[in-house]
């Protein structure tokens, strides 16, 4: 006797850009040129963050052990590969945001490393080498690039979704940023930064006022200032004073929330971020006036003190003492009691004793802000 034939089995691809079969969430291709945008924005903050965070938390950190630590060599290797696959968590965090599928997140990720600038080599026959972070405007352009054309795709390819597409987006998307944009931006995002460079080289002081607050301002709102930093490459004093900004937000977060936050919650501002504090401050901006004060005359007093710093270390606050290590780390710096105490005025006693009197002045004496702004509501 014949045994029955067991029924044909097929897996059908649904690879729609609109239809995501892993989460079931639809996504319209009709958005707005704002909306498209915020969300290639908050993958790339997203993304800096997760790639860039083990290097400079523990790059830095392992450098200055390195005479009684040599096996920390090993580390500072892993975690500074860990910042070269930041193309690729740019590509995949950007697609997530759009609700795309497996395959569609992989091609977009693939093209953005393409544009990303970070592979060298790639004509040569012999070696393919990983360098820096790779140029993170391009980067997210160039995800971008691919997030249209496969929204624009759609799923008119039906079965052949994975043969064609990841081809057609990957040299398409890709060489669009590889051969298009990456010459034209890398241009732009070198001469930006060495104006700003240059400018804090000559003007210390003055780019300390104007870079500790904006960045302080910046590290309080949606915008990630580690994105901003290593985008237009920020390096030496402006590194340095843009670094002390961001520490004098967090330190003006902690006071002020101190009454209704508690101790607990008040220090997740300093040895977490002040990021925290984003939905208060877009609800009530009044409430950056104290950082405002705050993070001005901490810029001021580290550019008197011309404080170096590096494109990574410049976004982040006191948080893992990224910003004081990079400064210790820097040429024509170093170890010395010295230099460990003005780092310590700089980075810690200017802006916590700042930002406590501005607090007092904005909440006591003007009453202008109250603690009840800066409470935190963690769900």
């Amino acid at each position: 006797m014949k045994e029955a034939a067991a029924p044909e089995q097929r897996v059908q691809l649904d690879e729609s850009p609109i239809n995501n079969t892993q989460t079931g969430e639809r996504y319209s291709p009709r958005m707005g040129l704002g909306e498209f945008t915020m969300n290639v924005l908050n993958g790339i903050s997203v993304a800096v963050v997760v790639a860039l965070v083990p290097q400079a938390l523990l790059g830095e950190l392992f450098k200055a052990l390195l005479p009684v630590f040599p096996q920390g060599k090993e580390i500072i290797g892993m975690v500074s590969v860990a910042s070269s696959m930041l193309p690729i968590a740019i590509g995949l965090l950007v697609a997530m945001q759009f609700k795309m599928t497996h395959i569609q997140t992989a091609t977009v990720a693939i093209s953005a490393v393409m544009g990303s600038g970070v592979v060298k080599g790639i004509n040569s026959d012999e070696f393919l080498q990983l360098k820096g972070t790779g140029l993170v405007i391009n980067t997210g352009l160039t995800a971008a690039f691919a997030v249209i054309m496969i929204l624009l795709i759609g799923d008119r390819l039906k079965s052949y979704t994975i043969l064609v597409l990841p081809p057609t987006v990957i040299v398409i998307a890709g060489g669009l940023g590889k051969f298009v944009t990456y010459p034209a931006v890398l241009v732009f995002t070198k001469w930006l930064g060495n104006l700003v460079v240059g400018a804090a080289d000559l003007q210390p002081i003055v780019m300390g006022l104007i870079l500790g607050i904006a960045f302080g301002v910046m590290m309080a709102s949606p915008i990630s200032t580690v994105g901003i930093a290593t985008a237009i490459f920020l390096s030496g004093i402006a590194s340095g004073v843009a670094n002390v900004g961001c520490c004098a937000v967090a330190f003006t977060m902690m006071w002020a929330g101190w009454k209704v936050n508690g101790p607990g919650g008040s220090l997740v501002h300093v040895v977490g971020s002040a990021k925290v504090q984003v939905a208060n401050m877009m609800r009530r901006p009044v409430a950056l006036l104290p950082a405002i004060v705050a993070c001005g005359v901490s810029g001021i007093v580290a550019g008197i003190f011309r404080v170096q710093g590096t494109p990574i270390s410049a976004g982040f606050g006191i948080s893992g003492l990224v910003g004081p290590l990079a400064a210790l780390n820097a040429d024509g710096w170093g170890w010395s009691v010295r230099n460990i105490l003005v780092v310590a005025l700089v980075y810690a006693v200017v802006p916590c004793v700042s930002a406590f009197f501005a607090v007092k002045l904005f909440d006591k004496k003007l009453g202008v802000t109250n603690e009840n702004m800066y409470a935190l509501k963690f769900h």
